[in-house]
């Protein structure tokens, strides 16, 4: 996909993230669409549940009617194959000698900038559990659509 269809896309990714959900609710689907990724080569959609043919074949012909995009640089929509979960252990609680807490967008951020997570979509925000009251490690859970 070219750089002007994914300028185009995300500039009003907003509305189109809501125009998608009216769509999809209003033909009575379940799905719904909670935001708009963009990553070197792709527009990803991001739903809150698995989604079928009928909800990728809705959200494409959204997607053609409007316009900002040019088809003929689309190479292939695809669903996601599953949703998986990985489970980070060992990592501190409270950063070392602070006493401050790891947070949500801490996770996030080291997430991001890891090689590991390359191409990994999150399907929802990360999980942070405090193992023990005695202990200064948590455990991160992260959902995963494996595309």
């Amino acid at each position: 996909m070219n750089n002007n269809n994914k300028k185009n896309f995300i500039e009003e990714s907003n509305s189109h993230v809501t125009n998608m959900n009216s769509v999809l609710k209003n033909i009575k689907l379940y799905v719904m669409v909670d935001f708009v990724w963009v990553n070197l080569r792709d527009i990803i959609i991001v739903t809150n549940k698995v989604t079928f043919s009928l909800d990728l074949q809705t959200i494409e012909n959204y997607i053609k009617n409007t316009n900002c995009i040019n088809m003929e640089g689309v190479d292939v929509s695809r669903l996601s194959q599953s949703k998986s979960y990985l489970k980070i252990i060992g990592i501190l609680y409270l950063q070392e000698n602070t006493l401050i807490l790891i947070t949500l967008s801490m996770v996030e951020e080291i997430i991001k900038w890891n090689h590991i997570f390359n191409n990994v979509i999150l399907a929802l925000k990360p999980y942070i559990i405090k193992v023990s009251p005695k202990l200064n490690i948590a455990i991160i859970w992260v959902d995963i659509w494996d595309i």
